[in-house]
C-alpha cells in the first residue's frame, strides 16, 4: 500500500508539472495582450522550453543518480512554482522568457526521476503498466489547464490564474518532501560524487550500451510525431488545411488524449508480457504512424473526417509507445545510472519534436502560410526522422542481442515449448533464457 502511496504523490507532481508545462499555451491570446506581443514572439516561448527541457534531461538524470528521486522532484516543483508566481505578477517581456525558462528546468526534473520510483517500489512484472500509468496520468495535466486553468483566467484574470498554479505547485513540492521515499527501507544507496571528467566518462558509457542507445531513437522514433501535432501544428493544421472548426479541432486533441489512456495499459502488458518483443512493438508503431500520414498527405483535397480521427489515434499510440524507450533504459543499465540512461532516453523525442516544429515553420512560411498546400509539405519534415530512427532501433536492436546473447523465440520454438511443457504453456512469457529471472539489472532483454 505504501508503494501506491510514495508513486500516487510523484505522479502528482508530475500533474502538476504537466499542468506548468501547458499553461502558456492555452493562454496564448492573453500573454499577447499581456506583454504586447506578436504570434511570432509568442511561439518562442514553446521553442525556448523546448529547448530547455530536451536540454536539461542529461543534467537531470546525473542529478537524479547523485540526489534520488525526493530531492530532484521537490527541486522542480519549487523552481516551476517559483517561475509561475513570477509570471503572475510581471509584465516585462524579460521576465517572462526567463520564468518559461525555469518552468523548462523544473519540468525537465520531475518525470524522469518519478519514473525511477516505479521499479524501486514495484515488483518486476508490474513495472512496464505503473510506468505507463505514469505517463497516462501525468496528462491530466493538460486537462487542469484547459478547464480549471482558463476557466480562472477568464473568470478573474492572469494573476489569479497563474498564482493557482503556483500554489499548486507549493503544494507538489510540500508533499513530496513529507511522503516520498527513495526506497522502501528509505534509505538510498550513496555513491561517491564524481567531478565533472567522471561525469562526462559516465554519460559516454551509458550512450554507448546498445540498450540505451536502443532506448534513444524508440522514443524519437514513437513520440515526435503526436507532440508535435498536439503541441503546436495540430490544430492550425485541422483548421487552415481540413477546413474543420475551431471547436471540431479542440475535439481531435481529445481523441489524442483517449487513445493515449486506452492504449497506454494494453502496450505495458505486452511489453511485461513479451519482453523480447518490444522492437516489433516498437517498429509497428513508427510504421503505423508513417503509413497513416502518407494515406492523408496523399489526398488531392482535405480529408474525410473518419480518416482524421483514424490519423489521430493511430499517432497517439506514438505517445505511451514511446515509454518502451525507458523500459529498455531500466534493463539495460545498472541502478546507479539509471536517471542518466533515462534522460537520454527522454531526449530523443523532444529534440525530434523541436527540430519537426522549427523545420515545418520555416517550410510553412517559404511555401505561403497556412494553406492545404503549405502543410501537405510542411508535414513531411517527419519522414526523415522516421528514417533516422528505424535505422537506429534495427542498428542498435541487433547490438544489443549480440552484446547479451539473448534473441526472440522463433515459431518452431514456441510450438516445440508448448509441446514439451507439462501444462502445455510456455513458462517464461517468450523470453530465450531458462534461468530463473534474477533481476533487470542482471540482462538486458531486447
Amino acid at each position: 500500500m505504501k508503494s501506491w502511496l510514495v508513486w500516487g504523490v510523484g505522479v502528482f507532481a508530475y500533474v502538476v508539472a504537466v499542468l506548468h508545462r501547458t499553461t502558456f499555451g492555452v493562454s496564448g491570446l492573453a500573454a499577447t495582450e499581456r506583454f504586447q506581443i506578436s504570434p511570432s514572439v509568442l511561439s518562442g516561448f514553446v521553442v525556448l522550453q523546448l529547448i530547455v527541457y530536451a536540454g536539461m534531461q542529461i543534467p537531470a538524470g546525473v542529478l537524479l543518480d547523485r540526489w534520488g528521486s525526493r530531492k530532484v522532484v521537490a527541486l522542480g516543483a519549487a523552481t516551476m512554482a517559483t517561475a509561475q508566481l513570477v509570471l503572475a505578477i510581471t509584465e516585462s517581456l524579460p521576465l517572462a522568457y526567463a520564468a518559461r525558462v525555469f518552468v523548462g528546468v523544473g519540468d525537465a526534473l520531475t518525470f524522469i526521476s518519478v519514473l525511477r520510483l516505479v521499479p524501486v517500489w514495484f515488483a518486476a512484472r508490474r513495472i512496464p503498466v505503473v510506468s505507463q500509468l505514469t505517463g497516462i496520468f501525468g496528462q491530466l495535466g493538460q486537462v487542469l489547464s484547459a478547464v480549471p486553468f482558463v476557466l480562472i483566467l477568464t473568470d478573474i484574470g492572469w494573476t489569479a490564474a497563474y498564482g493557482s498554479a503556483a500554489a499548486l505547485g507549493v503544494l507538489a513540492c510540500v508533499l513530496v518532501v513529507a511522503v516520498v521515499r527513495d526506497s522502501p527501507t528509505g534509505v538510498r544507496e550513496d555513491f561517491t560524487p564524481a567531478g565533472i571528467r567522471e561525469t562526462v566518462v559516465q554519460i559516454g558509457v551509458v550512450w554507448r550500451r546498445p540498450g540505451t542507445r536502443l532506448g534513444f531513437f524508440t522514443h524519437m522514433g514513437t513520440q515526435f510525431s503526436v507532440t508535435t501535432f498536439a503541441l503546436m501544428w495540430g490544430v492550425p493544421y485541422l483548421e487552415s488545411a481540413q477546413g474543420l472548426s475551431a471547436a471540431a479541432a479542440g475535439s481531435m486533441l481529445t481523441v489524442s488524449v483517449g487513445t493515449a489512456i486506452a492504449a497506454g495499459p494494453i502496450l505495458g502488458i505486452l511489453t511485461g508480457r513479451f519482453p523480447n518483443r518490444r522492437s516489433l512493438l516498437v517498429l509497428t508503431i513508427i510504421a503505423a504512424c508513417a503509413t497513416m500520414w502518407t494515406v492523408v498527405l496523399a489526398l488531392p483535397g482535405p480529408a474525410p473526417l473518419w480518416l482524421l480521427i483514424l490519423l489521430i489515434v493511430v499517432i497517439s499510440v506514438g505517445g505511451p509507445g514511446s515509454m518502451v524507450g525507458f523500459d529498455y533504459a531500466r534493463t539495460f543499465n545498472p541502478t546507479p545510472v539509471l536517471g542518466t540512461a533515462q534522460g537520454i532516453v527522454n531526449i530523443g523525442g523532444f529534440l525530434a519534436t523541436l527540430l519537426v516544429v522549427q523545420t515545418m515553420g520555416l517550410l510553412l512560411d517559404a511555401f505561403g502560410g497556412y494553406g492545404f498546400d503549405s502543410f501537405r509539405v510542411a508535414w513531411l519534415a517527419q519522414y526523415p526522422v522516421w528514417i533516422l530512427a528505424l535505422v537506429g532501433v534495427l542498428v542498435t536492436r541487433a547490438k544489443a542481442r549480440r552484446e547479451t546473447g539473448v534473441y526472440p523465440r522463433t515459431l518452431r520454438q514456441v510450438f516445440a515449448d508448448r509441446r514439451s511443457s507439462p501444462r502445455g504453456k510456455l513458462a517464461d512469457s517468450g523470453t530465450v533464457h531458462v534461468e530463473e529471472e534474477r533481476s533487470d539489472d542482471d540482462r538486458g532483454r531486447t
